[in-house]
């Protein structure tokens, strides 16, 4: 590239190259002792490996498993780099190389190719929002040679290294990545520490991932995502388990290794234990909302939301998930996750000033509420949203809102939601439900903050997130989204809890992150 802007002055060169039955799942290859095999119980049944395809923390867990990442957050969310040996940027910071490590294979033994990074660049640009955005910018984007590819720019990407890390742009071979983003991938023919074992997958039963010999690790020690994904287990077998007694039952008698999220009535059975032992592994735990249609009447109305938030006491909703046990929760919780870069003091006071259901009452009635039914709809079957449900109802019942209270399955829950039109017919008011911490840390992912209809104000300050040049910066743009986000709630935060896992004793090397991962476990006779 011509001129002195486009030099490549700036440089970065990184080292380094569940069973109740033994029946539902194959039992371990001759030879294969029982140490090299981890039998878990996940806390869902596993419909797509596609994370691009699903939101759900389980189709990110088999994803993290089978494919790699060109970047990959650490444990502070900085992005290192994962399978990229090195990359440049230019002074403009409108192009940037890449070069990817040597000896990166994919499962069944090819090459990984910079084409293939191409194209799976391109199949996350279509559905991803860091992705879009990059999308929006691009120039052009191309393979130089079998190991590099460019992205020339029309404009700088500060974000750019965050989005490759941070959400689902992982690395597949080009004929699988031409698949469109609207379509799950059926061929998962990975470039991760794990191989995929669709030959034993028995959807709603069992999955099974299985040591992947090509895969060449990083040399750094791992660091959530980022690191050394060393696989020192052949097998990782997954058996579902709806029924949370059985999980842990399962897990007491040894026929389990491991339990995800087991439900906190259930926790006292294992304390105690010698055996067993219990660890919040996800350093960012569950942020928690009550959902609101501001699409509609009555909640159309600013003053009436925010009438909610001198009543809500996010204390209550916590303990009604996880117990009274401190360390397992946080209140005085805002729009952005506590400790994460996003995270501001400003307009705090709405949640951390002194509770009132008499000030509360007071805004309902300033507000111009008229007494119109309030439709909170409940998921009975997901443990969170049933907890906390009862809580919210009792709250708005008490600063005077008729509430229509409606059980029903989280299917059904999200259904409705996300009806074309739902919304502005007024189908439902209300809901809580719980997403996982790491997408509450940046403006980006987290999606509610937009509301259920569009809000030009919170999306230009979006756009100067994406554009500011500084974290410190970033920061600035975070706090005045929450300002607002206080002034025009399209939720009422309840706070952040965390969920142990409960293991086996024998199981150790676990490395913390929002979703299980498999590298680095060992497992003793």
């Amino acid at each position: 590239m011509p001129g002195s802007a486009n030099a490549f002055p700036r440089r970065a060169l990184l080292g380094g190259a569940a069973l109740a039955s033994t029946g539902f799942l194959h039992r371990p290859a001759l030879g294969q002792s029982a140490a090299s095999t981890l039998r878990l119980v996940p806390h869902a049944n596993l419909h797509t490996l596609d994370s691009l395809q699903s939101s759900a923390l389980i189709a990110l867990t088999a994803a993290m498993a089978i494919w790699d990442q060109l970047f990959a957050l650490d444990s502070k969310l900085v992005p290192q780099p994962q399978m990229v040996e090195s990359y440049e940027i230019s002074n403009d910071r409108l192009h940037w190389r890449f070069r990817l490590r040597e000896g990166l294979l994919f499962h069944d033994g090819e090459k990984v190719r910079a084409a293939d990074c191409v194209a799976s660049i391109n199949r996350w640009a279509q559905r991803d929002l860091f992705g879009r955005r990059l999308a929006a910018q691009l120039q052009e984007m191309r393979a130089v040679d079998d190991r590099a590819f460019e992205i020339r720019l029309k404009a700088p990407y500060n974000q750019l290294l965050y989005g490759f890390g941070a959400t689902s742009c992982f690395i597949m071979p080009e004929r699988v990545a031409a698949t469109p983003a609207s379509a799950a991938v059926t061929d998962f023919t990975g470039s991760g520490p794990f191989i995929f074992k669709q030959d034993e997958w028995v959807a709603g039963a069992s999955a099974v991932f299985a040591r992947n010999p090509r895969y060449v690790p990083r040399q750094e020690k791992p660091d959530m995502w980022a690191g050394g994904k060393v696989a020192k287990l052949e097998r990782i077998e997954w058996k579902i388990m709806p029924d949370p007694a059985t999980a842990i039952a399962a897990l007491q008698t040894g026929e389990v290794d491991w339990l995800e999220r087991p439900l906190a009535d259930l926790l006292p059975t294992i304390r105690g234990r010698r055996d067993l032992q219990m660890q919040a592994l996800d350093p960012f735990g569950f942020w928690s909302e009550l959902r609101l249609n501001v699409s509609a009447a009555p909640f159309d109305n600013p003053a009436l939301r925010r009438a909610l938030l001198p009543a809500t006491v996010q204390g209550d909703y916590m303990q009604s998930i996880v117990g009274i046990e401190p360390s397992l929760y946080r209140d005085d919780v805002g729009f952005f996750l506590p400790g994460s870069p996003a995270a501001s003091p400003t307009g705090m006071e709405a949640i951390t000033g002194p509770r009132s259901v008499e000030r509360a009452r007071q805004l309902v009635k300033q507000s111009g509420y008229k007494g119109e039914t309030i439709i909170q709809m409940a998921a009975t079957d997901l443990a969170s949203a049933a907890a906390m449900s009862p809580v919210a109802r009792q709250m708005m019942q008490e600063i005077g809102l008729t509430v229509d209270y409606q059980s029903l399955d989280w299917g059904s829950v999200s259904s409705r939601a996300l009806a074309a039109g739902a919304a502005e017919r007024g189908t439902w008011h209300a809901y809580c439900v719980a997403w996982g911490g790491l997408w509450i840390t940046n403006p980006v992912s987290h999606l509610h903050l937009y509301g259920t209809s569009p809000n030009p104000r919170m999306e230009a300050l979006r756009d100067s997130w994406f554009s500011a040049p500084s974290a410190e910066e970033q920061r600035g743009v975070a706090g005045q989204m929450q300002e607002l986000a206080f002034q025009e709630p399209p939720v009422i935060p309840l706070g952040q809890y965390f969920i142990p896992n409960a293991f086996n004793r024998k199981v150790t090397g676990m490395v913390p992150s929002p979703v299980s991962l498999f590298w680095n476990i060992e497992k003793s006779a």
